[in-house]
């Protein structure tokens, strides 16, 4: 099992759980088992801690909820996250830096349970990762050119500015 990334947040010490995170590049994904090691409880999290950690609002974790992207457990009125939800949140966040929409990262990240050893998350995180970096890459180029252009119309009205013999301020 791979390690997380160093850009991934790690397990709280002494959680106990044999559960671990896979991330690589802009794969989105969830591997292990959210067992607890023997005679150890699953560690619990707050949406406090949570937010805490990884520098969100806990408006934004409720958010999450709303839109079926997290399912915390529930003591009365209060939000209990698992280690898999603390997972799951670390995916949508990257999965929002990299520009994923929720409902994408919610289709990637709920294939996980399918039974099939993940083969078809990992598919259709592999062709979501390459038209999400096809459609950067095309961002990039755009704006390359915007840059260009730029440059090119700021260095022709300099010129101007200064066969007039105006300031450049």
């Amino acid at each position: 099992k791979a390690p997380p990334p160093p850009a991934a947040p790690a397990a709280p010490a002494g959680s106990g759980s044999v559960s671990t995170l896979s991330v690589s590049g802009s794969a989105l994904s969830v591997s292990g088992s959210a067992v607890p090691a023997e005679g150890q409880a699953e560690p619990r999290f707050t949406i406090t801690q949570l937010a805490r950690e990884f520098g969100v609002t806990a408006r934004a974790i409720r958010f999450y909820e709303e839109k079926g992207v997290l399912a915390p457990a529930r003591q009365g009125q209060a939000r209990i996250y698992s280690r898999r939800d603390r997972g799951r949140l670390i995916l949508i966040l990257r999965g929002k830096r990299l520009g994923f929409s929720l409902d994408e990262i919610r289709e990637m990240l709920d294939l996980y349970d399918r039974g099939d050893g993940q083969a078809e998350q990992t598919r259709v995180t592999l062709a979501k990762s390459r038209a999400r970096l096809a459609s950067l890459e095309s961002q990039s180029r755009d704006i390359a050119d915007a840059i260009a252009e730029l440059r090119t119309g700021i260095a022709a009205l300099e010129n101007l500015m200064r066969r007039r013999g105006e300031s450049l301020n």
